[in-house]
């Protein structure tokens, strides 16, 4: 599929490639870790203010699972309780952190008039899969059973996140349904990794190997998995399950220059099949990583924008 890129984000590919940053998957995962981290100086745009940021601790049969509550200063109460979204950052399951998107937590925070919990959930190599998927359910159960006492609905939770978070999102969804997890109203989805066989054409595309190419993409795989086996295992590739029906209502976004984008299209349409109402919304001329980057791509600001109306569709 040709790919044109939006002037800004040309631009900002353009800059990357001038900066001469070493690619990641040269790098050990700490150094990689470094460098993103880094890059957040740069990309984000300046955070709404919000009447509460702090951090909690959500325990887990390994420890603790370091998270942050975000409190917008008009939240949609209703019997004194807010609607809450639950994040889980992207990475490639190796990279990221609280940090990394505490700005657009921020922003949807805002933007939805809602309760956004970031999760910090254990990554790889030291942690390999399902480590972090067993995060992200865990502390998606935990904030249900403790809804109340944090200032939430339970009955207005929804889940998202990007990239490998988005990945994280729909394994949550789909433990939920089967009864490994609480109820869920909604599930953000921006542009997901669903299936780790990675034989979809933007995969192989060169217009979609851009700032996430396609050698990252592997490097981050061989990460977080075991081995091959885990490749057919739902919870690494949500795309694997079966039976999609009875999952919560979806907003799917995809990036046109993005290795993940067909993959994000398929589960998209398989979820509208199975009868899960679904919006879907594609930025042809984006990459991947685009929505954390509001500072120098305007797109960015419009989905956080959009996302958040659509969330305030839950209650």
């Amino acid at each position: 599929m040709p790919v044109v890129l939006d002037p800004d984000a040309a631009a900002v590919y353009k800059a990357f490639q001038e900066a001469g940053r070493p690619a990641y998957e040269s790098l050990t995962a700490d150094e990689a870790r470094a460098y993103y981290a880094q890059a957040r100086f740069a990309t984000n745009p300046d955070a709404p203010e919000l009447a509460r940021v702090a951090p909690l601790a959500i325990p887990a049969p390994h420890g603790t699972i370091p998270a942050r509550i975000y409190v917008p200063k008009q939240p949609r109460l209703q019997h004194g309780l807010s609607p809450a979204l639950v994040f889980f950052h992207g990475g490639g399951w190796v990279i990221g952190d609280l940090d990394s998107h505490d700005v657009v937590c921020r922003q949807l925070a805002d933007a939805g008039a809602l309760v956004v919990i970031s999760i910090d959930y254990r990554l790889a190599p030291e942690h390999k899969f399902p480590a972090a998927a067993d995060d992200a359910i865990a502390a998606t159960k935990w904030i249900a059973a403790n809804a109340r006492e944090l200032g939430i609905d339970a009955a207005r939770l929804s889940i998202g996140g990007d990239s490998a978070g988005g990945n994280l999102a729909a394994v949550v969804a789909l433990a939920a349904r089967d009864g490994d997890g609480p109820k869920i109203a909604g599930q953000v989805l921006i542009y997901p990794a669903t299936d780790f066989a990675m034989t979809h054409g933007s995969h192989s595309e060169p217009e979609t190997s851009v700032l996430l190419t396609h050698s990252v993409i592997r490097w981050f795989r061989d990460h977080y998995l075991n081995g091959a086996a885990d490749i057919h295992d739902w919870r690494a590739s949500p795309a694997r399950a079966t039976n999609l029906a009875g999952l919560p209502p979806a907003y799917v976004l995809t990036a046109g220059a993005d290795p993940l984008r067909d993959e994000g299209d398929e589960y998209a349409a398989r979820l509208k099949q199975a009868g899960v109402p679904v919006t879907y919304k594609h930025y042809p001329g984006q990459f991947h990583g685009f929505f954390t980057m509001g500072k120098l791509l305007q797109q960015a600001n419009v989905a956080v924008s959009e996302i958040g109306a659509w969330l305030k569709g839950f209650g």
